[in-house]
């Protein structure tokens, strides 16, 4: 079975080197921006999917997989917006789908709240709602900076499963690969911003057709923040996965897709991709 997989690549932009992967070259343009502590690589089996649709563009955040990164650099919200901004211009991108998970859909939402002109649409995947006066993001800082120093020592199977215990082997092996590129700077001024950054504000400026997911369970976007939200922008679609934590379409793959309905046009539940996924894994690991 053929992968979507095509290449992985760097561009200069915003004055660092990024680096991105590339998914199914056909179709609409889609950016894809991940979480806190995963790198590009590891949304490979959701990209999968998305590619048979999508010419997709899964960007490593800077501090982050192959991306540059080092204590000196600047890993506020701002900063990192304006890395996805200079990464669309940088590969021409005059028109693209938007999309973003935790970390990733803050930036989404801060980018298309300032300049929505080269966004088709915006999809916003759990984004944690915490940010000045509001309660805390449920997860722990120590969770993230543990684990990554554990990866940085070298770190299996066994070891991630304490983390996540729910994964599959190949997940977890992924993690432990790829978790100790992750800046610990980089992620723990990332978890400041998200109490420190109000993306509230943002979210009435939100001019583009836009679909937040949001997990069932984990405790980061409660029914009480899914009424702000509708009070905050009426236009914004919102589809819940009742049975997936933070991390959706890990905890519920299938669950994941349908909870874009035809947002991006036809359904994207076909289940062709799964055996990709994990192909594509295996050739990573093989590299």
């Amino acid at each position: 079975m053929t992968s979507n997989f095509l290449y992985g690549a760097n561009v200069h932009a915003n004055g660092i080197r990024q680096h991105y992967l590339r998914y199914g070259g056909r179709g609409p343009a889609m950016i894809l921006i991940p979480g806190i502590t995963s790198p590009a690589v590891t949304w490979g089996f959701v990209t999968e999917r998305l590619a048979t649709r999508f010419d997709v563009y899964v960007l490593d955040v800077r501090g982050r997989g192959l991306s540059e990164t080092g204590d000196a650099l600047d890993y506020g919200i701002d900063t990192c917006v304006a890395d996805i901004a200079g990464l669309a211009a940088a590969l021409k991108l005059e028109r693209y789908v938007l999309a973003g998970h935790s970390m990733g859909a803050r930036f989404a939402i801060r980018l298309a709240a300032r300049d929505s002109r080269h966004i088709e649409k915006l999809v916003l995947i759990d984004p944690p709602v915490s940010g000045p006066g509001r309660r805390a993001y449920p997860s722990n800082l120590a969770w993230y900076v543990e684990s990554m120093r554990e990866c940085r020592e070298g770190a299996d199977v066994e070891t991630m499963r304490k983390y996540c215990p729910t994964w599959t082997d190949e997940q977890l092996r992924l993690r432990a690969e790829w978790l100790h590129t992750c800046n610990e700077k980089a992620v723990i001024d990332t978890f400041n911003g998200f109490h420190e950054d109000d993306i509230h504000t943002d979210l009435p400026k939100l001019d583009v057709p836009t679909l937040l997911i949001a997990a069932g369970k984990g405790d980061v976007i409660l029914p009480e923040d899914e009424a702000e939200i509708r009070h905050l922008n009426p236009s914004i679609d919102i589809a819940r996965v009742n049975g997936a934590g933070h991390m959706i379409p890990w905890d519920d793959y299938e669950g994941f897709f349908a909870a874009f309905g035809t947002f991006l046009g036809s359904r994207l539940q076909d289940k062709t991709t799964a055996a990709l996924a994990t192909q594509r894994v295996k050739q990573l690991q093989g590299a």
